[in-house]
């Protein structure tokens, strides 16, 4: 996801650091050497991450749209000038404009806010945007929560005892609050220096900006590759869970297990998450369709050096190492290009799950004619993510089949699959909006019972359909009603009238007043009302 760096270039940030023994640094300095730091680590690890680069006092300017030319970024950040007083209202107002301009409402950002602690004096001060939030009109309201998704992450050029006296603290809390509480503060440990600034911004890159390696596995077939962007913890709340089940790329929380993946941690800034990606199968895209995904993401050959399995800063010396180690990695067989190829060639996607009940495709992805990348879509955490499949755990080979399910000329699919319980809006349920509706569905039943015997199935059909229109909605009077109604027919047949007719008239007219009384044994609605069976011969 894309990122905002805000960087804080009021007169407070020019502060000056005593350093024993050495020259006098600025906390601007501090922020500017932490955020080349991320930068780096960004050039090697995440290059295909957008980032601008913004500056704020009272007023906010944007000093590097979005790009990944990381070295426009950092020569920015070289030639930063000091203004005026801190107004993080105003800064928040231009991330908001500057996300929407380019990204819309949609696209999820992370904010990056460098700052000393100073939130500024009088109007236009963080304490004073903060009091004044619920006195405010439409026209004047503060700009967080972003229209758009959004992880905050705020670094403080300062150590926390300094915010606590202050009680800045407090207010960058309710900070991280209103943004969605998504984020996290950071502060300098031990004495203000280089060492600590480092370590800070480590921090940073360990929570937000860790490359995620995984290895992608297929039977005896294995390849490493990288996952970008991470894939993000996905909370999925169960109407019958009292507390959400959440499926993390680390971490497997559900109900009272955890499950851990496995974390390698290789320096102070650069965390690697290493996960297995299982594929169970592959599937025809016209019968995946088109399926509702929580994230997509691009998947990356990568080469792992067995004998130091490190991950590079981005550090100048390495990059030389990096490039032939690239270049050897491009002429060994790799299974995840062979994989890219045999999807693209195919028209078919690959099935992957990531951990229990949680799975995804592999698929290729044209951006051109001539390019195309493999990519990654994660659905929703469940054992039937898709309903026309069914439950993946059930899909099995086509030879496992007792006949090809797909026709012998491949001319059927067998899917969707059809539910085994009839869906209620596929059937032809009774209403009665109108009273008229119900008297036509009365006048049926009579119309039948005066032909019986020849009308007794339609007569039986009505019938049953009428009790259990009225045990749905409760209605035991009209129960009660026809069976009035049955027995008055009884008593007026004709002479001429075949001795069954009164048989079966009786009959319904007491399953009717039986079901009318709510008994368990009469009412079930599933009871069906059967003719009666009579020695009478038409």
């Amino acid at each position: 996801m894309p990122t905002v760096v805000l960087m804080d270039v009021s007169l407070s940030m020019t502060r000056p650091v005593s350093q024993d023994g050495s020259e006098e640094f600025q906390r601007k300095n501090l922020a500017v050497h932490g955020l080349n730091m991320l930068f780096e680590h960004m050039a090697s690890n995440y290059r295909l991450e957008f980032t601008a680069l913004m500056a704020f006092s009272s007023l906010w300017e944007l000093l590097v749209p979005f790009t990944r030319d990381y070295n426009a970024l950092q020569e920015a950040l070289s030639n930063l000038e000091d203004y005026d007083k801190t107004c993080v209202e105003s800064a928040l107002n231009g991330v908001s404009n500057v996300v929407q301009q380019e990204w819309g409402s949609a696209c999820p950002c992370q904010v990056v806010l460098i700052t000393d602690g100073s939130l500024g004096i009088g109007k236009g001060s963080l304490r004073h945007s903060l009091q004044t939030l619920k006195q405010r009109g439409d026209d004047k309201k503060f700009p967080l929560p972003f229209p758009f998704p959004t992880k905050m992450f705020i670094m403080c050029v300062a150590n926390a005892e300094e915010l606590q006296m202050t009680g800045t603290m407090d207010n960058l809390e309710e900070l991280l609050r209103l943004s969605g509480g998504d984020g996290q503060i950071f502060t300098m440990e031990g004495p203000l220096c280089m060492q600590s600034v480092q370590a800070m911004f480590g921090k940073l890159i360990d929570r937000a900006y860790s490359p995620f390696h995984a290895v992608l596995h297929c039977g005896n077939l294995s390849s490493d590759v990288q996952v970008f962007p991470r894939p993000e913890p996905v909370v999925v709340d169960e109407e019958v869970e009292p507390m959400p089940l959440t499926v993390n790329t680390g971490t497997l929380l559900a109900s009272n297990f955890i499950v851990e993946f496995g974390l390698k941690e290789t320096n102070i800034h650069s965390v690697i998450h290493v996960s297995d990606l299982e594929i169970v199968g592959f599937i025809e895209i016209a019968d995946i369709s088109s399926p509702p995904v929580i994230s997509r993401h691009l998947v990356l050959p990568i080469a792992v050096n067995k004998e130091v399995d490190e991950v590079g800063t981005g550090a100048t010396d390495e990059l030389e190492e990096e490039a032939s180690a690239s270049q050897m990695a491009g002429k060994s067989p790799n299974f995840c290009v062979l994989l890219h190829g045999s999807l693209k060639v195919e028209g078919m996607v690959a099935l992957v799950q990531l951990g229990p009940e949680w799975y995804g495709m592999l698929y290729s992805q044209a951006d051109s004619k001539k390019k195309s990348n493999l990519m990654m879509s994660l659905f929703e955490p469940g054992p039937d993510p898709l309903p026309w499949l069914g439950k993946i755990s059930h899909l099995g080979p086509i030879s496992e089949a007792a006949e090809n399910p797909y026709g012998e000329d491949d001319s059927k699919s067998p899917f969707p699959l059809q539910p085994q319980v009839k869906r209620s809006y596929a059937q032809n349920v009774t209403v009665w909006i109108k009273a008229s509706g119900l008297q036509t569905d009365v006048q049926k039943i009579l119309r039948n019972a005066r032909k019986l015997p020849d009308k007794t199935q339609t007569f039986y059909k009505e019938l049953n359909r009428l009790r259990k229109a009225a045990l749905a909605f409760g209605f035991w009077e009209l129960l009660k009603g026809v069976a009035d109604l049955l027995e008055r027919e009884c008593t007026l047949l004709p002479d001429s009238a075949h001795p069954d007719a009164a048989f079966q008239l009786s009959h319904a007219a007491q399953q009717l007043k039986l079901a009318s009384t709510g008994d368990s044994q009469y009412a079930a609605f599933d009871h069906n009302i059967v003719p009666m069976h009579t020695d009478f011969s038409s």
